[in-house]
């Protein structure tokens, strides 16, 4: 399917403020397709880009004392579907790439150290691999109210757990350290997901198990597809839209809008 995916963010800009944005779509691997894109930023001014470690566009900007509005639109071509793998294998840990072992560690806001009794019990009697995250995500799923606007700062997986609560962010970082916790590699992504309801950016998860990474989303009852990915890392701290450097920037309003354009067939991975 071709969708459109657009965010506006208004700032007051209260000193000169450093921000690194990640607001364009992912452009590496075979996932998605971006047709056409738009990034506007008023007043104009300069806006390097860097790649970071995951893959990631990076935009940095230094903001002037005033208003600051950025507006960003890609129409993107995604599958209305996802793949699924009941029984794909667990893989050994020296058998993994290089660049999926850091999605096994223990990271800020994923304390996959604390977690193993849990998932182990989760998980006992199923085999490993792909059926103990099917476990892992099912249980966060009705175990974990998912609240939007329930959260306004990342909480770890640890919090969550114990308050029974939180926004899709929360949910994705339980069942990552979860995984994480019985040495299955899991990693959060962001982007935008078609029909979300309310609107707004959202966070779920993958996990590398067969040999590929596959997609799974405890705030829905059915996996689907129409997912546009913006950012991937080990839990919030490596994938904010923004992050600024000091408190003289303020977020008045954050507008987001996925729009349906046709069935145009994409076939992903």
């Amino acid at each position: 399917m071709k969708l459109r995916v657009s965010c506006n963010l208004r700032f007051q800009i209260l000193e000169p403020t450093a921000l690194i944005l990640m607001l364009r779509p992912f452009r590496r691997g075979r996932l998605q397709s971006i047709n056409k894109e738009v990034y506007t930023i008023k007043p104009t001014i300069p806006m390097p880009e860097s790649i970071d470690c995951f893959g990631n566009a990076c935009q940095r900007i230094v903001a002037n004392v005033g208003n600051l509005m950025i507006h960003t639109s890609s129409e993107v071509l995604v599958s209305d579907m996802l793949a699924i793998a009941p029984g794909a294998d667990f893989v050994e840990i020296q058998h993994l790439p290089d660049d999926v072992l850091h999605f096994l560690l223990p990271s800020r806001y994923c304390e996959s150290d604390r977690l193993g009794d849990l998932a182990r019990e989760l998980t006992y009697d199923v085999l490993p691999g792909y059926d103990q995250v099917c476990k892992i995500n099912d249980w966060v799923n009705s175990n974990i109210q998912y609240l939007p606007g329930s959260s306004d700062y990342p909480v770890s997986a640890i919090e969550v757990h114990q308050r029974g609560y939180g926004v899709c962010r929360d949910l994705a970082q339980l069942a990552i350290a979860l995984c994480r916790s019985i040495s299955i590699p899991a990693r959060l992504v962001v982007g935008y997901f078609y029909g979300l309801q309310p609107m707004d950016l959202h966070a779920w998860f993958e996990v590398y198990v067969g040999h590929r990474w596959y997609t799974f989303d405890p705030t829905q009852s059915e996996l689907r597809g129409g997912r546009v990915v913006i950012a991937y890392g080990r839990d919030a701290a490596d994938v904010p839209v923004f992050h600024q450097f000091g408190s003289g920037c303020v977020l008045n309003r954050m507008d987001v809008w996925v729009d349906f354009i046709d069935h145009t067939p994409f076939i992903g991975v």
